[in-house]
């Protein structure tokens, strides 16, 4: 889309927000091109259907640059009216791979500030470009119809409606926009920079033009792996209905059943229990599953991505593993675990400063009167959450010892059987 014409931009954008856009909508701008494109598109859109746009931009503190960067965004959603916020990622220990370790970061920043804006969907400035190289960068995995069907236009990930209205429309059509209005934008200059995976798919492109392989082609083909996608996903759907119940956060699956499900849907079934009681933004990679269920089938458990699996009796079992959540604390009224939020509690007024919520943990289950009564097994209560004063646990809501205090998922329980047909 080259040559795109400010009413093929602009129809790219009604297609995502019409028949009913939302009256608050998030906007992600990171000052660069693709987003800044975005926000003058949005613009365009917000002022002729009542919308309020809400602007945030993730300082990753990677270049010293960032911080002007932000400011140079701010000052841009100043003119145009809209507020925006900067976050800032502080919490990198320097370990694993830097570029995941900052995506995760920029979605989880993102979504906090969603929620704590009263916002349930966030604009992404993904563009053809970025879907071709994500679809390079996969083919280079062997990865199959999920992977190949790269990003989605719409996702509902942690709690968070996700769009990127323009994954049909160039780079270079959005720059000429932006030339068309005298807009600035920011070009970053690790985008040159080859020791990346993605410059590097970028520089692959431009070879492979010549032969027919190029962002549009690749487009297309994640067009197409979506649709398989889809009908493998509602598939899916339609099994875990069937044979599957969500529990305290867990999920319990008739195993007689499961086991004679093909394996693609059974893989989809197991990911998408991981994905929601995990709250991860991507799903394990294929192996990893596909090991955990051949275990499975020989009587074994086993954990992936902080979740921990296992048969018992007729019945599997995917719940939250208590390691990842061992030193988990928090507020009383503040979200656990990225999912749990708890509240009420007639407790005495003074005690409220020493209250925090954490796990049940092996310790705290051994003080919660009767929690076999709940008919669930004690791994599945250990990881849910519970109040403390001190050392003291006072409630445990899912484990049947409620005290007073309430305890719901965000999204609610649902969310386990939309996330097969989400992405």
């Amino acid at each position: 889309m080259a040559d795109a014409t400010p009413h093929d931009l602009a129809a790219e954008i009604a297609a995502q927000l019409r028949p009913l856009p939302p009256v608050d909508l998030g906007v992600a701008v990171s000052g660069g091109g693709d987003s800044v494109a975005l926000l003058h598109l949005l613009d365009d859109f917000a002022r002729t259907h009542g919308i309020a746009l809400h602007v945030i931009t993730i300082d990753h503190g990677l270049r010293p640059e960032a911080a002007t960067e932000a400011v140079q965004v701010a000052q841009l959603c100043q003119h145009l009216g809209w507020p925006h916020t900067i976050a800032r990622w502080t919490d990198w220990n320097g370990q694993g791979n830097l570029q995941k370790a900052a995506r995760d970061a920029r979605y989880r920043l993102i979504a906090d500030w969603a929620r704590d804006t009263g916002l349930n969907t966030v604009a992404l400035g993904h563009t053809l470009d970025d879907q071709a190289e994500t679809v390079l960068m996969r083919l280079g995995r062997g990865a199959g119809v999920d992977g190949l069907s790269a990003m989605a236009p719409r996702r509902l990930s942690q709690g968070v409606t996700w769009i990127r209205p323009l994954l049909s429309v160039s780079r270079d059509a959005l720059r000429h926009d932006l030339q068309r209005r005298g807009a600035t934008w920011i070009d970053d200059p690790s985008n040159e920079d080859t020791k990346f995976d993605r410059v590097k798919m970028r520089k692959a492109l431009e070879l492979l033009e010549p032969l027919g392989i190029d962002k549009t082609a690749l487009g297309q083909v994640a067009f197409n792996m979506a649709r398989a996608r889809d009908a493998l996903g509602w598939q899916a759907f339609l099994d875990a209905r069937r044979i599957a119940t969500t529990h305290a956060g867990a999920v319990q699956i008739d195993w007689r059943i499961y086991r004679t499900l093909p394996d693609e849907t059974a893989r989809r079934i197991l990911i998408s229990a991981i994905l929601w009681i995990s709250g991860s933004t991507y799903g394990p990679r294929r192996r990893p599953v596909l090991n955990l269920i051949e275990g499975l089938k020989h009587g074994t458990g086993g954990t992936v991505d902080g979740c921990q699996a296992w048969r018992n009796r007729d019945a599997l079992w995917i719940v939250r593993e208590h390691r990842p959540v061992r030193d988990l604390t928090g507020p009383a009224d503040a979200l656990w675990d990225g999912r749990w939020r708890l509240w009420g509690g007639p407790l005495p007024a003074e005690a409220d400063a020493d209250l925090h919520v954490a796990a049940v943990g092996p310790e705290g289950i051994t003080s919660v009167p009767d929690w076999r009564a709940t008919g669930l097994p004690r791994e599945v209560l250990i990881s849910t959450p519970g109040v403390w004063r001190g050392a003291e646990l006072v409630a445990a809501p899912l484990a049947g010892w409620s005290n007073g205090w309430q305890a719901e998922i965000i999204g609610n329980e649902e969310g386990f059987f939309a996330a097969l047909l989400t992405h």
